[in-house]
């Protein structure tokens, strides 16, 4: 985060730098307005690229690992462990369901099975819990 506010504070003040060297050299007739005008938008453009750039390259960090440990601990079946994905992706358990060519009445013992081994009261309770154990 210090890196950050450093990063761009720097740049500020290299930008005002620029405007002030420009109005200089626009007052004293050295440069036309339409050159000051350009140079600043290069400089902005290159910083676009720039950022653009860092941007893009956090995005392909790789997610968190899952803990199969935990899943282990906690006596997560495979068929639970689909169910408890198709919770966090916000799917009804009808859709499950059909995602997982299962009966809604199946679905739905899977997910109280889920609730009682996370210890949880809802589907949002246990997507907390599954995502502070790093199982999801």
């Amino acid at each position: 985060m210090k890196k950050t506010i450093i990063v761009f504070t720097l740049l500020i003040l290299a930008l005002l730098l620029l405007f002030q060297l420009s109005k200089y050299t626009i007052i004293s007739g050295d440069l036309k307005i339409e050159f000051a005008i350009a140079i600043i938008a290069i400089v902005f453009f290159f910083i676009g690229i720039y950022l653009n750039k860092k941007s893009l390259q956090k995005q392909s960090k790789p997610s968190l690992e899952i803990n199969h440990k935990k899943i282990e601990d906690l006596d997560i079946s495979k068929r639970e462990y689909e169910v408890l994905l198709g919770i966090s992706e916000g799917l009804s358990n009808k859709e499950i369901g059909e995602r997982l060519f299962l009966s809604e009445s199946t679905i739905k013992t899977y997910v109280s099975s889920l609730l009682s081994k996370l210890d949880a009261k809802r589907r949002t309770h246990a997507l907390q819990i599954a995502k502070n154990y790093k199982i999801i």
